[in-house]
């Protein structure tokens, strides 16, 4: 039976001939030999996951300046603090991207077109919070398909991505207690009118 458990057999490895791989093609950075996904693909995959966050990005801020009523201060923090967060997965994206020798798309051009979640503003403080809970169950969804189409093939990737569709599950969760919340209270509270 100790034959079978991967700990009780030692390590080896041709360690010349990683010292001879890793010189050959250095013009492509972290892509090794032992890379085994579609390049091309993860990076298309990553672009439209970038441009889902930044969409994201967008929508919260969007939500954390109109957000009005007796709730509002809690909730645009709230906003606020995913908003930066949705950032951060987007730049952690876009870093991944250049290290698999691609180029991050941060083109407002066709941004929705490549976002797997909408951009909607919602009329008020309980619609905006239903819109991000769409956006979060989205992302959800989407991103634990990457996770799994990842597999083995570029564990970096795939353990980004999964860091990232955890605190999407928070945020989701974050918005779907604020939901009940104000729900229960009748709220809602129609943001400021701009002149």
């Amino acid at each position: 039976m100790a034959a079978n458990n991967p700990a009780s057999k030692p390590f080896v490895s041709d360690i010349k001939n990683i010292r001879k791989r890793a010189r050959e093609h250095i013009e492509r950075g972290a892509v090794t030999e032992g890379y085994k996904a579609d390049r091309e693909t993860v990076i298309k995959i990553l672009n439209e996951a970038l441009a889902t966050e930044i969409v994201c990005v967008l929508r919260y801020k969007y939500h954390y300046y109109m957000a009005s009523g007796i709730n509002a201060q809690s909730v645009a923090a709230e906003f606020l603090e995913h908003a930066n967060e949705e950032q951060g997965h987007a730049d952690r994206i876009a870093e991944r991207i250049t290290q698999l020798g691609g180029a991050p798309n941060l083109s407002p051009e066709g941004l929705l077109t490549r976002s797997h979640s909408d951009y909607v503003e919602g009329d008020d403080l309980v619609d905006m919070i239903k819109e991000n809970l769409v956006a979060e169950r989205i992302a959800i969804d989407s991103y634990r398909e990457i996770v799994t189409y990842l597999g083995n093939a570029d564990p970096t990737t795939r353990r980004i991505m999964e860091e990232i569709l955890a605190v999407e599950e928070e945020h989701a969760e974050d918005m779907s207690t604020l939901l009940e919340a104000l729900g229960k209270k009748g709220e809602p509270a129609k943001p400021a009118k701009r002149k």
